[in-house]
Order: structure tokens, then sequence, then C-alpha cells
């Protein structure tokens, strides 16, 4: 692949106007088909295997109008101001439901004030809610359903009530996310460019290609909608990763491009060259990143797997743009990349090599010269962070994690004021009726069995569909939907009340609702996280084997990645969790860690990290190679990689850390958690614990057993063994003057 990617790089460079010309004609083919065959985001959620999936799946059968999407609208009077069954009031909140039941979809509107309403009341009279049931999904109500939903509300607000909406289908819609958290992201990036580049036209070429690739990510993101439903967290995860990843290997690409141009290469060497050392790097970073966000879709949740594809198509995309377009945009500006120098930053990225490695090198033979310290300082405090993690609480953010001025928080307030926390997760009971005699008893029996069991508030009398052998009991818990009680009970439920029931009147009773379908989701990926972590460890471990040609290495890399994750762990749960620092990210109440994201994050740090492992070893074993000497390969490796890295480092810290700005909990956590684990990867990990960990072993750094040697295939990624000859920088040949004139002790 090196000489291919050699030859692609060249051929590039030389014919850059084609090369853009396919791409515009590609971008057109993919917007035109995702705009023909292309779907929006959906926001169903199915869990196949579980128990709540399989009473969707009875309830959509047999029973469609009370399997489709269902909201809520809440009123309430102001304190002393009356009861909401009060003439006025009423009259009020009775026009607004007649609004409401003439919207589309909608086919049943279970109002405080008919012959269903004895619950919809609250005891003292201040609060009153409706429940609203779709004949379609959340995704098909849409954005604009919502928007027809919460404008009824006009009638009541004239009367004097507070009016306010939640439920699913309004919650599962969320909070509109802005673009202000992505611009900033971007405008960080653009500085740390313009002070790693010194050049605007350098600084340019990433932040272009970076942006093209995310709109073709965006693009495929849609068309694949078409085919599989891709929940609307999706786009904004994947443009998350697209940003950073697609920076990134712009970076590394120009950067090794301008160190061959600084060694008196031609540009369409210098180019050729670049894409078949760091190049080739960036392919096997987003090859790795891609299968392991791949192995997500193992896991048998298509939420989450989802989640894979869409990050896998930006990643795809990054990868495509870096190495064919950007080589053409190299060639294209040539020796003019270092134009338009930066006012008052100097022109020193890899071309100034005793300025711009000084420092690190410096940094690098302080380590290695007192290594048992940097290693116990590093792990200490990586293991300090790591410590909260034994109290992670896997679960999902609800409507009472959305900012206050939120119509569904609003609802979700009202609700666990007026009636009590459970009335925001109510736990839908599908009765399958098919086999029993008197259908009339067994509802009976079963309503009575749930109302006793503990820490159930209140049961609803049953729904009965047309036919007669399908019904709906809705159970409300005493306690949130967060909270662990209502786990238990959910547990109870299935494992203790129902077994009984099911023996006695012949009914088959299965729990679902949005509250047992989370605790299902949460309850599948905790079982499936350590064989997951597992696996794309040892992968990690497999593929820096065969690329180093040793075992310490790989061994040594996995177990440092596993603490630094499990560092970035430590600290989403500190925050989100205990509340530490909450008000920062622009929080009030803590919130459990969203189910999915411990498995996401290893997955796409994975990827990152073999980047810049990748990065740094392979300058420490060409040094080795070249010299023998352990610490000075070590030393030159951390000089030369340093910089690049810290800005890549930055980059992608600054675009992951500018989404906590946005307004769902989900992406806060994401954001904080990716940018945490980078900044850790990049400084304690890469600066202090791998140096250290390297001079510790010594030349037993490259130790590998022959047989193994043997039969493990070589992935040379750098490349550089097998290219034409061409005239050499210092740093490529590992004759850094820089290291070799510092003194050794």
């Amino acid at each position: 692949m090196t000489l291919a990617l050699y030859r692609l790089g060249g051929w590039c460079a030389r014919h850059p106007w084609p090369v853009i010309a396919l791409w515009l004609v590609a971008v057109a083919v993919i917007a035109g088909a995702a705009a023909s065959w292309g779907a929006p985001s959906s926001e169903n959620i199915e869990i196949p295997g579980t128990e709540s999936q399989r009473a969707i799946d009875l309830l959509q059968k047999r029973f469609p109008e009370a399997a489709g999407g269902r909201a809520q609208v809440v009123f309430a009077t102001g304190d002393g101001d009356g009861k909401v069954t009060d003439a006025a009031f009423r009259s009020g909140a009775e026009r607004t439901l007649d609004q409401i039941r003439d919207l589309p979809h909608v086919t049943q509107v279970i109002d405080p004030f008919g012959p269903a309403g004895l619950f919809l009341v609250s005891q003292d009279g201040r609060f009153a809610f409706a429940e609203i049931v779709y004949d379609t999904t959340a995704r098909e109500v849409g954005t604009a359903g919502v928007a027809a939903l919460t404008a009824t509300d006009a009638p009541a607000r004239a009367a004097g009530l507070a009016v306010a909406y939640g439920g699913p289908v309004v919650e599962r819609l969320g909070p509109e996310e802005t673009r202000t958290s992505e611009l900033i992201g971007l405008s960080v990036a653009i500085l740390v460019l313009a002070v790693a580049f010194g050049s605007v036209v350098a600084m340019a070429l990433p932040m272009l290609t970076s942006l093209v690739g995310l709109g073709i990510g965006m693009l495929l993101i849609r068309l694949l909608g078409g085919v599989t439903e891709m929940t609307s967290f999706a786009p904004i995860l994947a443009s998350m990763i697209g940003i950073a990843v697609g920076i990134d290997y712009a970076l590394f690409i120009v950067t090794r491009h301008r160190q061959h141009l600084a060694a008196g290469m031609s540009v369409d060497e210098a180019v050729a060259r670049a894409m078949a050392t760091s190049g080739q790097a960036v392919i096997f970073a987003g090859l790795t990143v891609m299968i392991a966000i791949l192995g997500l879709a193992l896991v048998g949740i298509p939420l989450v797997a989802a989640l894979g594809y869409a990050v896998s198509l930006v990643v795809a995309a990054a990868v495509l743009v870096a190495v064919t377009l950007l080589p053409a945009l190299l060639g294209l500006f040539g020796e003019r990349i270092d134009h338009l120098r930066v006012p008052g930053v100097q022109l020193r990225f890899e071309t100034d090599h005793r300025s711009s490695h000084a420092a690190s090198a410096r940094w690098a033979r302080l380590v290695t010269r007192r290594p048992w310290p940097f290693l116990a300082a590093g792990v200490v405090v990586l293991a300090v962070l790591a410590v909260p993690v034994f109290s992670l609480q896997l679960g999902w953010p609800d409507a009472g994690n959305r900012p206050k001025d939120a119509t569904e928080r609003q609802a979700y307030d009202m609700l666990a004021e007026g009636f009590g926390d459970g009335y925001n997760g109510p736990l839908l009971l599908a009765v399958d009726l098919d086999a029993v005699a008197d259908p009339s008893s067994a509802l009976a029996a079963i309503a009575t069995a749930v109302a006793d069991t503990p820490d159930v508030l209140l049961v609803i009398p049953a729904q009965l569909n047309s036919v007669g052998d399908t019904a709906v009991i809705q159970a409300i818990p005493k306690s949130s939907p967060q909270d662990t009680a209502t786990e238990r009970l959910v547990d109870h439920l299935r494992t203790t009340t129902i077994p009984g029931l099911e023996k006695d009147t012949g009914a088959v009773v299965e729990v679902t609702g949005n509250t047992a379908a989370f605790i299902d989701i949460s309850k599948r990926l905790s079982e499936r996280l350590v064989v997951f972590i597992a696996a794309v460890v040892l992968l990690s471990f497999v593929l820096l084997t065969a690329v180093f040609r040793s075992l310490l290495v790989a061994l040594k890399a996995a177990v440092v990645n596993l603490l630094g994750i499990a560092a970035a762990y430590g600290v989403l749960v500190a925050v989100f969790q205990w509340g530490w620092g909450l008000s920062l990210v622009g929080l009030k109440e803590t919130v459990p860690v969203i189910s999915f994201l411990p498995m996401m994050m290893f997955a796409i740090l994975f990827g990152l990290s073999m980047d810049y492992e990748v990065f740094i070893l392979s300058r420490v074993r060409e040094s080795w190679l070249a010299s023998g000497d352990s610490t000075d390969s070590i030393v030159h490796g951390i000089a030369v990689s340093a910089r690049v890295i810290t800005a890549a480092a930055l980059i992608m810290i600054s675009v992951f850390g500018s989404f906590a700005l946005g307004n769902s909990p989900e992406i806060k956590m994401f954001g904080i958690g990716l940018a945490v684990a980078v900044a850790l990867d990049a400084t304690i990990v890469r600066m202090i614990v791998v140096p250290a960990t390297m001079t510790l072993l010594g030349a037993r750094n490259w130790w590998m057993p022959g047989w193994l040697d043997r039969i493990v295939p070589r992935l040379d990624i750098e490349g550089e063994t097998v290219l034409p000859t061409a005239q050499p920088s210092s740093a490529e040949t590992g004759n850094d003057p820089l290291i070799q004139q510092e003194p050794t002790s």
C-alpha cells in the first residue's frame, strides 16, 4: 500500500484540477441521492429480544391505537387561584384540548374532564393533564407536529392557566441544538493551526478539507437514513467526530509535507512521500476507528448501531478526502503553502528544527533521566481520576434534565409537583388475552396484584382493544424514571409479580413503556460492555504488535490506554453523577451517564489513541533502528512529534469541548468525555507514562519471539523503508542535531 499511496499522492499533486472536478461530481451525486432517497433522523427505539420490545410488537400488531406516540399537556393554576376544574379554567383548557383533537394523527385525547379523568387531576385540584395518543410514531409526528401541538396553548393561557407539553413525542425530539458550539470549536482550531503553521494558506487547507469531509459524511448519513432508522443524536455526534478527525488527519499530512519541502524536495515528491507515510498512518487510524465503532452493531440495539454507522461514515469521508483532495490542493498551492504569514508567528512548525523541538527535547530528557518518579506520578494521577468510575450509573437523561425554560421540563416539574415523580415514567403492561376465558376477571386480578406491588403508586384501569384480545394497563411508580427504585420495581414485576399472575389467569403480561425500554437498553449495554472493551483491547494489541514488532510495546499501550480512558470515565462520573462543577457545564441537576456512552467513547478513543501511538512510536523505532540507543531514540521520538501531537490534541479538545455548550445533557457528556480523554492521552499518557515506561524497558521494548515474528504480518505504517531514495531531512533519518548535541547526563 505504501507505493500505491506514493503514486496516488504524486498523481493528485500533478493533476489537481481533475481531482477537484471528480470530487465536485461526487458531491453532486451524493447530494442528489440523499435528496431523493434519504430520510431524516428517527426517534424510534427498538431493542430486539427484550421484553419491552416484545410488548411493543404485540401492541403494534393488535392494538395500534395504544402503540402510537404519546404526548401530554399539563395545566396548572397559581397558588391560591382555585382549581383547574373551576368553570373559567376548565373552559380555557377544554378549548385547548378541542384544538389538539383536530391535529393530524391525533386519535385520542384522554382529558381530565371526561369519564377517564379521575386519575388526571391532582388531589389539591391545582394540576391536571391530558394524554394525547397519536396513530403514528414520534418520527412521523415530527417537529412540525410538535410545533402545532405547542401552539394550542393560547385559550388555556388566556383563562389564566399555566400550560406545558411533555411526553415521549415532545421529549424525543429534544432541544434544538444551535451551531454556536461548532463555530466556537472551529474558531479555536483555526487559531491553533495558525499558530502551529504560521501561514494562513497552510492553516486553511486542513479546515477546508475537514469541512468538505464533514459535509459529505452528513449527506451519506441522510442517505443511510433511507435504509435504516437514524436517531437525531447520530448527526450531532458524527459532526463532533468528523470535524475533529478531519482536521487532525489533514494536520498530520500537511505537517509531513512541509517537513519534506523544508528538506529540499520538490512539491510533487513532498506530497507523494507525505501520502505514503502520514497518509498511510491516517488510513490506519481511520480504519481502526471504523472497525471498533462498527463493532457496536454486535450489541443488538439499532439505536447504538446507527450511531456507529454515522460515525463510521464521517470518518471514512474524512480519510478519503485527506488522501485524495488534500494532496491535490497541496500540489495546487505548491510552494505558496507558506504564503500569507500570520503576524507575530514564525514559520517554525517542522521547518525550524532546533527551535521547534528544544523544549520537548528537554522535557523528554527530564523524564528519561527519572523514569520511576514520573511513571509513578502519571499512574497515580490517572488512578485517582479513575476512582469515581466504580460509582458509574448507566441510565438515560430525561425531561427532568432539560433546561428549565423547555416546555417538556416544565411539564415534568408540574407533574412531579402535582401527582408524584412516577407520573413522568409510567409503566405499560401489555396483556395478551388470546388464551383467556374470562378477560374481565383476568384484567381485574392483574390490576389488583400490580397495585399491591411495593413501589407502585397507582394503577390506571385497563384499555381493551376492539377485538378484546389485548389490553394495556398503566402502572405509575412511586419513584422517578431515573431512580434505581424504578429499575428494581420493573425487575420485581417481571420476576415475581407477573409470573404468578400469568399462571393463575392464563394471560401473557409484559412490561414496556419508555422507562422500561431505557432500563432494558442500559442492562444490555452493561452486560456487553466488558466483552466489547476486551475485544477492542485485543484488536489494539494485535495491530500494534504487527506494526512495531514488539509484544511489550503493544501490551504497554493496551494497559495505558485502558487506564487513560478509565480516568476519563471517572471525570464524567464526578461531574455528571456527583455534580462536581456541574454548573460550569450549564446543568443544575445530576444525570446518569448515558447508557451507550462508555462503549461509544471507548471505540472512538481507541482509534484516536492509536493515531497518537503510531505517530510517536514510529519515530522512536526509526531512531532506535538507526542508532541502537534506547534513551536517545525515546527523546528523539518525543521531540519530533510533541509539537504536532500538541496541536492535534488542542484542536480535538477545542472541538469536543465546545459541544459542552450544547443544550442536551447527552451532547455535553460526549463533548466533555472526549475532550478530557484526549487531554489526558496527549499529556499524561504520551508525554509522561509512555516515555517513562519505555525508558525502564530499554532494549526490551522491541523484543518479539522469533516464531511470532515469522507468523505475524508486517504492517509498515510509515512506509519509509520501501520508498524511492530522496533527500531526507534530519528528522527523518533520526540524526537530530539538537538531540545529539545535548549532554546525556
